[in-house]
């Protein structure tokens, strides 16, 4: 988009790539012949503006927007501010541009590269990613503490299935940990090759509900098996401890299923992101510490388990992440 002569941008267009033919060009004095209804249906003909003047600029990016996409427009002087401020992402230039357009630009450039827009376009995507990674975790998590406990309170009419005092430790400190080891992930390798999103339709999008549902329900299948066959086979003590462990190093392995929605644990690495590794480790040590230190012990109303107990609690729980790869 350009105020040169047809001609200058013509060739300009064309020795980049952008356009085949002068055929993809128009002048601002031609859009105006066009209403708008018609421009939007004619949009993806053109790839070149000459001439233009600024309310042409907003015309355009308005017209993409109404065709569902998500539109970025960069510029430096006063007659770009209008589309800056229209488009989905308003660029400025931060050197040559005027204090009116980085005023109105949601992201200013301080060196003027537009080599760097797409160094700031991935940063941007790893950062959302991860909140969105750090979302899911987050309600997965609660939405199957609430489950299981809902459930035994219907099906057996207990509500000390998990304490009150239970359920603040695994928000505290099951939850909370891994949430802050998410947000270093790094990026995917494909991140950049994806089609760009919607912020406002993304975060809970169909595929981010049914991860949540997904992994909520399975933890809760879990936690539940763990708690009957334990109430069958040891006491109700046993009953209360068990599914409280389970519960909480599921949670903890469930971080490395969201770590990417399109690859395996193993293909991500378990050792690429460290912060996220040491967090799971020290929640297990954390929670071992607690089965050990006597008056925490009480407070949480832990009870002893045996080491074939142990074992069923780490396998039970590590199932979660053989679901999640299935």
């Amino acid at each position: 988009i350009t105020g040169d002569h047809k001609d200058t941008a013509v060739a300009i267009g064309m020795e980049l790539g952008i356009i085949a033919d002068a055929s993809q060009a128009i002048t601002g004095s031609q859009l105006d012949e066009i209403s708008d209804e018609e421009f939007k249906k004619r949009i993806t003909e053109f790839s070149v503006y000459a001439r233009v003047q600024p309310e042409h600029k907003v015309r355009i990016v308005n017209a993409w927007k109404a065709n569902g996409m998500i539109t970025a427009m960069t510029g430096d002087g006063v007659n770009d501010a209008p589309s800056i401020k229209s488009a989905d992402i308003g660029i400025g230039m931060g050197i040559t541009g005027t204090d009116v357009t980085k005023n109105v630009a949601d992201m200013v450039l301080a060196d003027d590269n537009f080599a760097t827009i797409v160094s700031a376009v991935e940063e941007g995507r790893r950062i959302y990613a991860n909140m969105r990674k750090a979302i899911q975790f987050l309600l997965a998590s609660n939405l199957a503490e609430v489950l299981a406990i809902f459930i035994v309170a219907v099906l057996c009419c207990r509500f000390d299935f998990l304490l009150s005092a239970q359920v603040l430790w695994l928000n505290l400190v099951t939850d909370s940990f891994p949430v802050l080891a998410l947000g270093m992930e790094r990026a995917e390798p494909d991140i950049m090759e994806r089609k760009p999103k919607r912020a406002e339709k993304a975060v809970f999008s169909k595929e981010s509900v049914l991860s949540m549902c997904f992994f909520g329900g399975a933890i809760t299948v879990i936690t539940l098996a763990v708690f009957f066959v334990s109430l069958a086979l040891f006491g109700n003590a046993t009953a209360t401890t068990m599914p409280f462990f389970t519960l909480s190093f599921a949670e903890l392995f469930h971080a490395f299923n969201i770590r990417s929605d399109r690859q395996s644990v193993f293909r991500t690495g378990i050792f690429s992101n460290k912060a996220l590794l040491l967090t799971v480790i020290g929640g297990i040590a954390v929670n071992i510490a607690v089965y050990a230190a006597a008056p925490l012990k009480a407070a949480l109303g832990i009870y002893a388990l045996t080491v074939w107990q142990w074992v069923a609690v780490f396998m039970s729980a590590l199932g979660v992440i053989t679901l999640g790869e299935i």
